[in-house]
């Protein structure tokens, strides 16, 4: 905590459209962020702490970040211009390496989008019977049980 009447040092109103324009892009972590703009990130923390208003502008950054996550899934998954080499002998073939690089790039991606934002993300979880209606409500029995007596 700074002493009563003292200036801060970091300026919040600089810092945070910086932070929150660079967290849209989806490309990096807030930690690299604070790193490179020379404040710690403990101190953008505290930010979100105590001012709503900024807690709500990089939870809107975030969203938009993880927006342009998914776009970046569909743009490797539509890029086929690499999917296929050409052989000395002028035959293309599928380069496997390339297109098993492009699929863990997606599903990493994927993978973090849904940890990161579940509700938007995470795969839908259905919690019916086997003809798809609701599960019965659980059924707890209390049960006695038996007393040791002591020897």
């Amino acid at each position: 905590m700074a002493k009563p009447g003292a200036k801060p040092k970091y300026d919040r109103a600089a810092y945070v459209p910086k932070i929150c324009l660079r967290l849209a892009t989806g490309k990096e972590p807030m930690t690299v962020i604070c790193r490179e703009l020379d404040v710690p990130v403990r101190t953008v923390n505290q930010w979100r702490k105590e001012d709503a208003e900024i807690a709500l502008q990089f939870d809107e950054a975030r969203d938009m970040g993880y927006d342009a996550i998914a776009a970046d899934c569909l743009e490797i998954a539509d890029d086929g211009s690499r999917d296929y080499m050409t052989l000395a002998d002028g035959r293309e073939v599928p380069d496997h390496d390339h297109i098993s690089r492009s699929k863990l790039r997606i599903e990493t991606r994927l993978k973090l989008l849904a940890k990161w934002d579940p509700r938007r993300y995470g795969d839908k979880v259905q919690l019916a019977n086997h003809e798809g209606g609701e599960l019965p409500a659980p059924q707890f029995i209390i049960q006695p049980v038996a007393m040791k007596t002591a020897e």
